[in-house]
């Protein structure tokens, strides 16, 4: 019965190395994803508790607030350390708390875009993500603009969320594609296919919701037990599944907590067992059947 460490780090688009699991910042806003949160002190300790513990990794959104994940960023953490990767998102439009929009029009995606390299204070976005694929703009059309930013300098990689295999494919026609961002944790793996076909290509997966909020704290039985043996809490056994699940796997649980991100970063030494492995697999498949 072997113990396994995943690989700790990734190279996305083939030249930024990352450690692999990262920190997402749409938990630093206030209610429903919009304006800034009740503390913003707290806010900008987080997320240099997160660097301090060695992660490079941080995915914002133009949308998040909107724009005020980018701003407590660059409050935080300006100037950048060269190894830090700030992965970003465009295309969704915010009309107010809880409500997301696509908005896929290139002159949008051009705006929001100039906007975030301005937020951030950098000259170059890491990694450009289309947060939303717009059923009224071509696919084509939407990717098109961001790999027109790319040849201007203005953005380094290009990644897509929320997509198919198809429109993956479909992208990678007009530009290459470092990154996938989909729905993905342990009680819901219907993107399996998508996390399979970035493996195979090299792209890096990025899983949004990577805890699954209570319905993974809240789980009994088996998946407790291993918690105990490990001496560990269910989320950090979500946490360390996903990294055993793929080497392409990177995933950015956020929290407004600094105790709650030692936890999660606490879940990257975790070595389970082909076992262990072979039974929080086999827990996500029955709750997903």
């Amino acid at each position: 019965m072997t113990s396994t460490v995943p690989a700790t780090t990734f190279t996305i688009g083939g030249d930024l190395t990352v450690r692999r699991l990262g920190f997402g910042t749409m938990q630093l806003t206030g209610p429903g994803t919009f304006g800034y949160p009740a503390d913003v002190d707290n806010a900008i300790a987080v997320l240099r508790h997160a660097v301090d513990r060695g992660v490079n990794l941080i995915d914002t959104a133009d949308s998040y607030g909107p724009f005020v994940t980018d701003d407590l960023i660059r409050r935080a953490l300006h100037p950048y350390a060269d190894d830090l990767v700030i992965a970003t998102k465009v295309g969704v439009t915010r009309p107010g708390p809880d409500e997301w929009v696509p908005v896929g029009r290139p002159a949008y995606l051009r705006q929001q875009a100039e906007l975030s390299l301005r937020h951030l204070g950098v000259d170059h976005l890491d990694l450009l993500q289309l947060h939303r694929v717009d059923d009224e703009v071509l696919l084509e059309d939407q990717v098109g603009e961001l790999a027109r930013l790319q040849e201007e300098g203005k953005v380094r990689h290009i990644g897509l969320s929320e997509v198919t295999v198809d429109q993956v494919r479909a992208a990678g026609a007009v530009t290459p594609i470092a990154s996938v961002q989909n729905l993905f944790n342990l009680l819901t793996r219907s993107a399996e296919d998508v996390l399979d076909h970035a493996e195979a290509s090299g792209m890096a997966f990025i899983p949004w919701y990577p805890l699954a909020s209570g319905g993974i704290a809240d789980q009994d039985g088996a998946l407790a037990e291993l918690a105990r043996r490990h001496d560990a809490t269910t989320s950090q056994l979500a946490l360390a599944y996903l990294l055993r699940r793929s080497p392409s796997m990177l995933p950015i649980p956020g929290t407004s907590s600094v105790a709650h991100l030692d936890q999660n970063i606490g879940a990257a030494a975790i070595e389970l067992t082909d076992d262990d492995f072979a039974l929080l697999d086999q827990i996500s498949a029955d709750k997903t059947a």
